[in-house]
């Protein structure tokens, strides 16, 4: 039984460590291409930190099954090349479908995102969706929403904060001592209310409408 060349078994072990390290990888097939044109899309995706290499199937083939992702192999047909990511599965596709786009040629095979295998057309749907930074920035925006509210009762002016207490102390005195207090936002609208009209408040002090 022949054994396999050293340097293709340094291969695969290369392929599954790659494998095993990337949470994002997309399967192209490049045909038509010429080794310019692979050359520019390996530099944009290298200065995206994405790394491209092209690959022989069975020892993709091989390379997957060592690494838990069998799924693979149904994409691995006709020439290969990968695409290894390690953060947002939309940055990798978006440059593919730019480069297609430009170049009329590339395809796209299929891929795995955190262990899913997925089709082509799943693949080329992760470039719609918003970028990891802008997920963040939604994230927070609803933990801060709330807070909002009791930054503006707490950063009122004492008159208009004050008002809205002494409302809210007559509103629970007229429904006993057991009922619930007021919500926080009934405050806020309190303190609002009085921010809106300062004029009228101003108005009222002063004898004689001086």
């Amino acid at each position: 039984m022949a054994h396999p060349r050293p340097e293709k078994v340094a291969e695969v072990q290369d392929l599954t460590e790659r494998l095993r390290s990337s949470p994002v990888v997309i399967l192209t097939d490049y045909r038509g291409l010429t080794v310019s044109e692979i050359g520019v899309l390996r530099s944009r995706l290298r200065e995206a930190a994405l790394d491209y290499r092209v690959a022989k199937n069975t020892l993709l083939t091989r390379a997957a099954e060592q690494a838990g992702l069998p799924g693979l192999s149904a994409f691995l047909t006709g020439p290969t090349a990968v695409v290894f990511g390690r953060d947002d599965p939309g940055v990798p596709t978006r440059l593919l479908q730019d480069f297609i786009r430009q170049y009329r040629k590339l395809a796209i095979k299929g891929g795995v995102v955190e262990g899913q295998a997925l089709d082509a057309q799943a693949v080329q749907s992760l470039a719609t969706l918003p970028s990891r930074a802008e997920l963040l920035a939604r994230v927070v925006g609803l933990i801060q929403a709330p807070l909002r509210g009791l930054v503006g009762v707490l950063t009122a002016p004492p008159r208009q904060l004050a008002t809205a207490l002494d409302a809210l102390r007559k509103q629970r005195e007229a429904a006993g001592e057991g009922a619930p207090a007021a919500p926080a936002g009934a405050i806020e609208e309190r303190v609002e209310s009085e921010s809106l009209a300062p004029a009228a408040a101003g108005s009222e002090e002063r004898p004689g409408g001086q």
